[in-house]
């Protein structure tokens, strides 16, 4: 009969204190934030895809080193070029990333020393669609400098 009380006064006390804390948070401050009509500023260190870095004209710095496409551990990474008759340097063509694969390591920011890609601050990325996370990222560096 003791043992019978003594669960309804424990029952009792864990339900005073459970209602206790959920009145505290009641009257404290919102931290939601209504999503499309609010953003939230990402931290400087966020890691979104990686993108192609202009350079002072506009044009990318990568130089076709294939550093990048080799330290990918993921394989994500595809890039192509092809040099122009009267030029000395290989022009880029192609260069695609396969998002789906990438694990965001950060190996191929690392190895590439000319700074030619970095990390974008781009976040809202949902789509049902695989098609989505496949990026040209060349063609994206020109539509940015249109």
């Amino acid at each position: 009969m003791i043992r019978y009380f003594q669960e309804i006064f424990t029952g009792l006390w864990s339900l005073f204190v459970g209602m206790s804390i959920s009145f505290k948070e009641f009257f404290s401050p919102v931290v939601t934030v209504e999503y499309p009509y609010e953003t939230l500023t990402m931290a400087p260190r966020f890691r979104g895809h990686i993108d192609l870095v202009p350079d002072e004209s506009g044009a990318t710095k990568c130089v076709l080193c294939m550093a990048c496409e080799r330290a990918c551990p993921s394989g994500c990474i595809t890039i192509e070029g092809e040099k122009k008759e009267g030029e000395k340097k290989k022009t880029l063509t192609l260069y695609k990333l396969d998002f789906t694969r990438c694990s965001l390591c950060g190996c191929c920011v690392e190895a590439c020393n000319f700074g030619a890609i970095d990390f974008s601050k781009e976040y809202n990325l949902a789509s049902a669609r695989k098609e989505d996370y496949y990026f040209d990222l060349l063609k994206r560096l020109q539509e940015q400098r249109q």
